[in-house]
């Protein structure tokens, strides 16, 4: 019959018509995730303040009430704490007189008080505190996990004064007034979210959630650096997507029929709602007796029949649909719903009928598929995923009463997105057992927060902490700087004897050598009118040199020094040459330095308390070298100075911050009682890295700095430094990592045998896993606040970075939930920060110092700066300079980074 072949073919969906609605959704989708365009968008996209799914930990008692269309629900669920068991449950529901509905919204709410009165009475339950999650199927605009204003009424609920109103004061308002002080409403839930709570499969918990039942919606864990309308959170969000909206727009045009058209003029809200009048059970038989009306009218279905009948709505059910489709007993209910409308309806009107309504309900699936399709593939792209694995929670009467409908959703969702691999996993007690659920989660997540937070207050540092350590840094200067008082100084303010910085006309050809570490490096450096140019050669110095005898170690860097001079035709030429040793020494003159102390894996007999320009002068004659002019011995941080004074003529600071810390500034002579002289400045080599030796830092110091002292090759030594350098804070994430998971608050407690290892988390780890982040917004927030944002980041990126945390973790043979992930993230946050703060706190003393010395109401200076740390990690220097000028804001201080300090910088102290 081509009518009813008409009818069939409107009613049909091809696939890439199917693709262009995934398309849509995703835009629409995204339409309501961003701030900008929240407004105009038709799907809402509303944050639900749910941040984390179940682990199976989840135990306690708990209580719900769930708002139903025409009754209440009452549950007490208990979690045992073991994913395997399944939660004990009791219910009771009270019928809900019919007047309530579209009564006064005071006396629904309270009804629903006495309701959960009358239960508890019933079970005879405790006194003790009960949390309870309220179920309230309705569009609310949420603020809070404990926050939500209604949005509108649905469902033949008129009730007057509640739009705009928060529905979780107003039920706990109620709950009062029966007298229920221990119940406090924790989590207003939705029943979409409800059942994406209530469902898991194989210990992994559901992030999606779908529902077709009257209506329809969906949910799923967005990244909720994407739900913009949302300040203050990381990690994930669940987001009720309400896609019942979706199309409202217009976009769904080209796929409505006329019958869907009459369907909507006849609904209660023209117009609105187009997706789920699609979709839902409440319009399918709607539909049918949409398309039977017209092809009666064709004459191609009941010739000879009337089908007054037919234009009285309501006639026919879904669930009759349903039962048609069926493939056994279709034909027989088909005839038996037709005849009891008063039809005669032949064998092949039967037959007519039962395509038209299989092909109704399969239209319904495929369109829940593209919606489904558009929020795993949002979820797989704002995850940086090639691939997502994720279970999907489905309930609803039309899912659950007609298997073929479940078999074309997953298949056509497979299709629709083929990057995505979804496991539906049907609900069983989604809305009160998933707002129980909900509840035990936001309890869960805030008591982990408050363990967390105690274990990590003592690296949070206040104004008043930072300003202590600024005073103590400058207490130790003026110490270091007196001649009786130097001994007992911890920070040494040793002597450099470079009296100037670069003035712009230093001109030469000079020699530098740079010795920190199992890199030498030997460099010819040309200072001319246009610039510095520089040639270089890096030679290995072998560990058998490094920790075998002075003679031997100072005879290598001679052959070096011949070696690159032969190779730059220098050998002719005897060059004035500056010396970068960056090891402890003291200075006795600009050419003359005695080693304190080996560091940095060096052991080379015969040197300590030697001067080291005296030993390379030994080492060339043993070579027979004459062709060596040493002029300057310098450390590192000097020669960072230095070589940014030659660009800046302010710049009279240096700092190192990489694998380890120092800082040197310009001070006046007047004021270095280690040294005769009373005119000019001199440099001075702070050695701030043992700032604290002496006990005066121990009240920072927190258990995590302990354990790495005490595990270091120079314990209580360099403790400042131990704080702050890329030596030691990969090993401090790594001790703390270590008590989260022996108090369970991480990897579910579970032993970390890798873990265990030292220096096995590495310092580089921290700038990889906070590339994306910003630097963290300060304060805590109430426990409220805690359960509300569960996780207290700011994280604002591309949606990669937790991924990179899991990639990081993973090779550590760690197996990390998202929760886990987000957590390692805050540690490295909170111990990078603290690094930074301490940093600016020694600068901010230098600074000041600095100002006072010259009677200035204003200080401007240059800091010349490097280190691996300073240089790579995302937000180090962004946090040290804020809290730099939050310290000393009568100095405006410059950060200029160093190109290459100890090479550049020693020339140049050679030439100046």
């Amino acid at each position: 019959c081509p009518q009813v072949q008409r009818a069939l073919l409107a009613l049909t969906i091809p696939l890439e018509t199917l693709q262009a609605v995934k398309g849509r959704m995703l835009q629409a989708m995204r339409k309501g995730l961003s701030r900008e365009t929240h407004a105009q968008a038709n799907m809402q996209m509303l944050p639900t303040y749910i941040c984390s799914t179940p682990d199976g930990t989840e135990k306690g008692d708990l209580l719900v009430a769930e708002l139903c269309q025409d009754h209440i629900r009452t549950l007490w669920v208990t979690f045992s704490g073991d994913w395997n068991q399944s939660p004990q449950v009791m219910y009771k529901i009270f019928d809900m007189p019919g007047d309530i509905l579209k009564g006064k919204g005071e006396v629904l709410f309270d009804f629903i008080a006495q309701c959960v009165r009358q239960f508890l009475a019933g079970i005879g339950s405790p006194q003790n505190h009960l949390p309870l999650g309220f179920v309230f199927p309705f569009g609310c605009r949420q603020t809070q996990l404990d926050k939500a204003e209604l949005i509108s009424w649905s469902k033949d609920f008129r009730c007057s004064d509640m739009e705009g109103k928060d529905v979780v004061q107003l039920l706990q308002s109620a709950i009062r007034k029966q007298e229920l002080y221990h119940v406090d409403v924790v989590a207003l839930v939705n029943d979409t979210v409800g059942t994406m709570m209530s469902c898991s499969t194989g210990g992994k918990p559901c992030e999606v959630a779908l529902i077709v039942d009257m209506g329809t919606n969906s949910c799923f864990m967005a990244e909720a650096q994407q739900v913009e309308m949302v300040d203050e959170t990381s990690g994930q969000m669940c987001v009720n997507t309400e896609w019942g909206y979706f199309g409202d727009d217009g976009a769904l045009s080209d796929i409505l029929t006329p019958y869907d058209q009459h369907v909507d003029q006849e609904s209660s809200n023209p117009g609105e709602k187009r997706f789920e009048k699609l979709v839902g059970s409440l319009y399918l038989g709607e539909i049918v007796r949409h398309v039977l009306i017209a092809l009666a009218t064709e004459k191609a279905l009941f010739t000879g029949s009337s089908v007054t009948v037919l234009r009285t709505k309501g006639v026919l059910k879904t669930q009759q649909i349903l039962e048609i489709t069926s493939s056994e007993e279709g034909m027989a209910e088909a005839k038996r719903a037709l005849e009891a409308l008063g039809l005669q309806p032949s064998e092949k009107d039967c037959c007519r009928v039962q395509q038209i309504c299989r092909v109704v309900v399969s239209r319904a699936a495929t369109l829940c598929a593209a919606g489904l399709a558009a929020i795993l593939s949002h979820m797989c792209q704002s995850r940086g995923l090639e691939r997502l694995l994720v279970n999907v929670a489905v309930d609803g009467d039309l899912y659950r009463g007609h298997t073929r409908f479940a078999e074309i959703l997953q298949s056509v969702t497979g299709l629709l997105a083929p990057e995505c691999t979804a496991t539906l996993v049907p609900a069983g007690d989604g809305t009160g057992q998933g707002a129980a659920m909900v509840t035990a989660v936001a309890l869960r997540v805030a008591a982990q927060r408050r363990e967390v937070n105690q274990l990590l207050a003592p690296l949070r540092l206040s104004r008043a902490n930072l300003e202590r350590v600024q005073a103590l840094m400058r207490r130790e200067m003026e110490l270091g700087l007196g001649q009786e008082t130097n001994a007992n100084a911890s920070v040494r303010m040793l002597p450099t004897y470079v009296r100037g910085t670069p003035d712009g006309t230093e001109q030469g050809k000079f020699l530098a050598l740079d010795l920190g570490g199992t890199n030498f490096r030997v460099l010819v450096v040309h200072v001319t009118d246009d610039g510095i140019h520089m040639a270089s050669e890096i030679y290995v110095i072998p560990t058998t040199i490094m920790q075998g005898t002075g003679e031997a170690l100072f005879d290598h860097i001679i052959d070096c020094i011949m070696d690159f001079q032969l190779k730059q035709a220098l050998r002719e030429q005897v060059l004035p040459l500056g010396f970068t040793f960056s090891f402890p020494c003291q200075q006795l003159g600009l050419d003359k330095a005695v080693l304190l102390s080996w560091t940095k894996g060096f052991s080379a007999s015969g040197c300590v308390g030697q001067d080291v320009v005296q030993l390379l002068r030994e080492a060339a004659q043993r070579r027979q070298h004459s062709g060596l002019k040493v002029v300057a011995v310098v450390n590192d941080t000097v020669g960072t100075m230095m070589a940014c004074g030659h660009d800046d003529p302010k710049c009279e600071i240096g700092l190192i911050v990489g694998t380890g810390t120092n800082a040197c500034y310009m001070e006046e002579m007047q004021n270095v009682g280690t040294v005769e002289g009373e005119q000019g400045r001199m440099c001075i080599n702070m050695e701030w890295g043992a700032f604290g030796d002496n006990g005066c830092l121990d009240d920072f110091f927190t258990d995590f700095d302990r354990l790495v002292d005490e595990k270091s090759i120079n314990v209580g030594k360099q403790r400042f430094e131990k704080l702050i350098s890329g030596m030691y804070l990969g090993e401090i994430v790594r001790h703390i990592l270590l008590a989260l998971v022996e108090k369970q608050l991480l990897f579910r407690g579970k032993p970390c045998p890798k873990l265990q290892t030292k220096n096995i988390f590495q310092t580089k780890f921290l700038s990889t896993i906070e590339l994306v982040m910003p630097p963290p917004a300060h304060g805590t927030g109430t426990v409220m606040g805690m359960v509300v944002l569960m996780v207290l980041l700011v994280w604002h990126s591309d949606g990669l970075g937790l991924q990179q945390v899991q990639t990081i973790l993973r090779d550590l043979e760690l197996q990390a939930t998202f929760e886990d992930s987000v957590l390692v993230q805050e540690v490295c946050q909170t111990v990078s920060l603290r690094a930074a703060q301490l940093c600016a706190a020694g600068l901010a003393a230098v600074v000041e110092k600095m100002r006072e010395n010259r009677g200035l109401a204003q200080l401007s200076v240059t800091v010349g700066v490097d280190g691996t740390l300073y240089k790579m990690h995302p937000h180090f220097a962004q946090q040290l300079q804020q809290t730099l000028r939050d310290l000393a804001p009568n100095c405006t201080v410059t950060f200029l980074l160093s190109e290459d300090g100890s090479g550049k910088g020693a020339a140049l102290v050679a030439a100046v």
